[in-house]
């Protein structure tokens, strides 16, 4: 591993090799925050792909990809005189020291679980925070994502389940009013107690300290790879997916389940 000094030296040599490539590449130098949105979003999707294949190469690489958005995002603010590296980390390290009193100032904390529940009742506090518990949430997350965060920063102030077990009746609950709405055949509310039935199921899934997506995602692999095995012995048997019986897939399926 490297020294202090030698970690310094590395990100200021990004800076500089950062600050050349604005100057001196008509790509570079024509990118805005706008152009650069598409490209960062991308580059933390690859790096995710990394975390969960748990890819110690990858996530290095893919995390010097993300290192570079944040540093050319910061060269733009430079060039318009709003911001440039030192107040994006000089700001982080105010709003970290401010959220953990029990590291920096006299408050303690027990476990994990009590600085979270104080997590968001702290953000309130801030100055330039969120004024609301959900205001920090961003429209853009995706869904599951973001249904699990507002959740979870309801709980962070008190409204929650008093036990776990608890929420397997509302989970009962909304899968017989989603059954019901698709009985009568009425689509629009449908939809709607299929939302709740989610909701509900990431609900579950937080109470028991299961993250939704990464266990959404799991699943999609393990089909993904499953789905690819069965495509892979059909073909060796000279038959297409589309020409065989659904008892045929289903044996290919059983199969490669017990690989």
């Amino acid at each position: 591993m490297h020294t202090r000094e030698e970690k310094l030296a590395a990100f200021g040599r990004l800076l500089d090799v950062l600050d050349t490539l604005r100057e001196k590449c008509p790509w570079d130098r024509k990118q805005t925050n706008e152009s650069l949105r598409p490209n960062t979003i991308e580059e933390v999707f690859e790096l995710c792909d990394a975390l969960m294949n748990d890819d110690d190469k990858n996530i290095s690489k893919e995390l010097g990809d993300v290192i570079m958005h944040v540093v050319f995002y910061s060269r733009i603010g430079s060039e318009k005189g709003a911001f440039d590296i030192a107040d994006v980390c000089n700001q982080e390290c105010d709003k970290l020291i401010f959220r953990h009193p029990h590291v920096y100032g006299d408050a303690t904390a027990k476990d994990a679980g009590e600085v979270l529940q104080r997590w968001e009742q702290i953000k309130l506090k801030e100055k330039d925070g969120n004024h609301t518990v959900l205001g920090g949430v961003p429209n853009s997350l995706p869904s599951l994502i973001k249904a699990f965060r507002v959740q979870e920063k309801a709980a962070n102030v008190g409204f929650d389940w008093e036990k776990p077990e608890d929420v397997w009746a509302k989970v009962k609950e909304e899968i017989a009013e989603f059954e019901k709405e698709v009985g009568q055949k009425d689509k629009e509310k449908a939809t709607d107690e299929f939302g709740d039935v989610l909701f509900s199921l990431i609900n579950a899934a937080r109470l028991y300290h299961i993250n939704p997506d990464n266990a959404l995602e799991r699943t999609n692999l393990k089909f993904i790879r499953r789905f690819n095995c069965v495509e892979a012995k059909a073909k060796e048997a000279g038959k297409r997916l589309n020409e065989m019986t659904l008892e045929e897939m289903d044996a290919l399926w059983n199969e490669a389940k017990s690989l």
